[in-house]
């Protein structure tokens, strides 16, 4: 490994050369299953046709000007996300730590607007909105926060999917202007909040005139069976943030808003020097044209089911195993014990899994995953849980 490179990562033993579908292939030719799709980004799995085209196509014409011109891709994206969100108004810019920061500012400005001197946001136990200071002192994290104090201040705690405290915040914490909150926690170890907790929570913060601010960085884009994760609920956030799926790999994210918070910016309130250049608006566009096109987003939802119903049947009746979840393609289970060597066991056997809060084996498989390799993950996912909790 280079020596030129800071050591933010504890990389696994393995490069990858090329990769097609749900498919990467190393340096040395080893074929692995992708079932992270590089942390949810990879929907259309790689190498996809539409997205190949469309890249080539722009590359050789424009990559980048700048946000002080006139963007038509931009302008397309802009209209195509707010048509399949319902939402009125995008800021674009390059990851989700930056479309959450966004997302903070709005609120700030919303706070200050309503003349409230120190404005405070609503996060939740577990969350992760990035590394950013501002988006790591929102993230419920002390492993995420440590050593980068003093944090951003602003930011009040309650566990997440727990209405009574945040009923609680609302007769005791005045100051507070809005809720950022991840509809399916994915870092926090895919964490699925009680049926009508969005609907609970849009209803409080109209009744506290406070801004819903929703993270679908990892569950927007089709992953949890619709297009975003709020629409299983019937409700619409006031702001909504997205990146990874988005761009399907090339970089780019976005800060939806409607209502008030989609007027709140003015020229010099934000900006991004490559957010929405034409690379990443044409990336992004054929991302969307191809999961309308070939109906992935319910796929997304059968696969999801499928994959839910083989692992629980495969796994019925293991011990350790504490629970199997999930909503389309995002699947967690949990075990009774730490099992981060999961990942290199997984790695050697020619598969690509994640551990997130050291005991939850995280699939984040491809949209684009056909029913075949659906039921080879099942299989292999659950000969390696079980070799690993009948050891020793």
């Amino acid at each position: 490994m280079s020596g030129a490179l800071m050591t933010t990562y504890q990389r696994l033993p393995v490069s990858f050369h090329h990769g097609e579908g749900a498919w990467l292939w190393d340096t040395a030719g080893q074929r692995y299953l992708d079932a992270l799709s590089g942390i949810a980004v990879c929907g259309l799995g790689h190498a996809h046709p539409a997205l190949k085209e469309a890249l080539c196509q722009q590359a050789g014409k424009l990559l980048h000007t700048s946000n002080l011109y006139r963007i038509p891709l931009q302008e397309q994206l802009g209209e195509a996300l707010t048509r399949i969100s319902g939402m009125e108004r995008v800021f674009f810019c390059n990851s989700g730590a930056e479309a959450n920061e966004a997302a903070i500012k709005l609120a700030r400005l919303y706070g200050h607007r309503k003349e409230i001197a120190n404005p405070a946001i609503v996060v939740m136990e577990r969350s992760f909105h990035g590394r950013t200071l501002a988006t790591l002192s929102a993230t419920g994290s002390r492993k995420v926060q440590a050593g980068f104090e003093p944090l951003v201040q602003g930011f009040l705690r309650v566990p997440f999917g727990d209405m009574n405290s945040l009923r609680s915040v609302a007769e005791n914490s005045p100051n507070v202007v809005a809720v950022l909150v991840e509809p399916i926690q994915g870092e926090g170890g895919i964490n699925i909040p009680p049926d009508r907790y969005l609907n609970d929570l849009r209803a409080l913060c109209d009744q506290q005139n406070w801004l819903l601010m929703l993270d679908e960085i990892q569950t927007g884009m089709g992953r949890s069976g619709r297009m975003f994760s709020f629409q299983h609920s019937a409700i619409l956030p006031d702001v909504m943030t997205l990146a990874k799926g988005l761009g399907n790999g090339v970089p780019i994210g976005a800060c939806l808003a409607r209502g008030e918070a989609a007027t709140l910016f003015a020229p010099g309130n934000h900006g991004s020097t490559f957010g929405g250049n034409p690379l990443a608006c044409a990336a992004a566009l054929a991302v969307i044209c191809t999961l309308e096109h070939d109906s992935l987003v319910d796929r997304a939802k059968e696969l999801g089911a499928r994959l839910l119903a083989g692992l629980a049947d495969r796994l019925a009746g293991t011990a350790g195993i504490e629970e199997i979840r999930g909503r389309g393609l995002l699947i967690g289970i949990e075990l009774d014990r730490p099992c981060g060597e999961l990942v290199n066991r997984a790695l050697e056997q020619g598969l690509l899994i994640n551990v997130t809060a050291e005991r939850v084996v995280r699939l984040l498989p491809p949209l684009i995953l056909s029913d075949p390799e659906g039921d080879e993950l099942v299989d292999r996912i659950a000969a390696l849980l079980k070799a690993f909790l009948n050891q020793g």
